[in-house]
Order: C-alpha cells, then structure tokens, then sequence
C-alpha cells in the first residue's frame, strides 16, 4: 500500500533532510567562535536551506516545472553543505569518519530529490 503523503513533513526526503540539519547544529556548536559569522553561519545556512525548498517545492507541486525548480533548489543546497563539511574536516572541526557519515546522508538525500525531479507527475495533485 502506497504512503499517504498529506504535507511536506510526510515526505522522507524532508524528515531526512531536518534530522540532518539538526545534526549539523548540533557538531556545529562546538566549532571555535571566530566561525560563527563564517564557516558555522553557512554550513547551518545551507542544511536549513534544503528542508525549506522541499516545503516550498510541496506548495508548487500543481506545476510540474515550478515543482522541480525548487526541488533542484534543495539538491543545490546539499551541493553547498556537503562543500561546507568538507571545509570543516579540513580545518580539523569534524573527524573524517563524522563527514563521511554526514556525506553518506547527504548523497541519499540527492537520491531521493533526484528520483522526484524525474517523476514531478507523481507528486501532482488529483483534482
């Protein structure tokens, strides 16, 4: 039996994509205070930014290409999260094993996005 999808917070996409912003909070918290208005600022920028697609995306679902516009949006902003962890393993805020397994979520997560960018119709609602 298919899932009921009622609002954007029934997608998994979207309950991934909000438990991996919150991790993100979370490891970012402990980042030295002069990333605060820099690295920690875009990193939690990005990983919110992605969740808020998916939620805009929902709302303009009865137009196919508005749909996958903001969906592409949200696959964008994991693109830019996942340019942003690896710049904080770089400069030693997170362990190597921490954003491989951060990278392992995000690149589910485009999976997922990129299997509703190539079936919008599905997501159309029935009038």
């Amino acid at each position: 039996m298919a899932e009921l999808i009622r609002s954007f917070r029934d997608l998994r996409v979207y309950q991934e994509m909000f438990a991996l912003q919150q991790e993100i909070f979370k490891l970012s918290r402990r980042w030295p205070k002069e990333e605060q208005y820099a690295l920690t600022d875009q990193v939690r920028r990005s990983s919110r930014s992605m969740g808020s697609n998916i939620a805009e995306s929902w709302a303009k679902r009865r137009y196919p290409a508005h749909f996958v516009s903001k969906l592409t949006d949200a696959d964008g902003e994991a693109q830019e999260t996942s340019h942003w962890l690896a710049t904080a393993m770089a400069c030693g805020y997170i362990s190597t094993p921490e954003q491989s397994a951060l990278q392992f979520q995000l690149d589910a997560i485009g999976g997922k996005l990129g299997k509703m960018i190539s079936k919008p119709e599905t997501f159309v609602p029935k009038i």
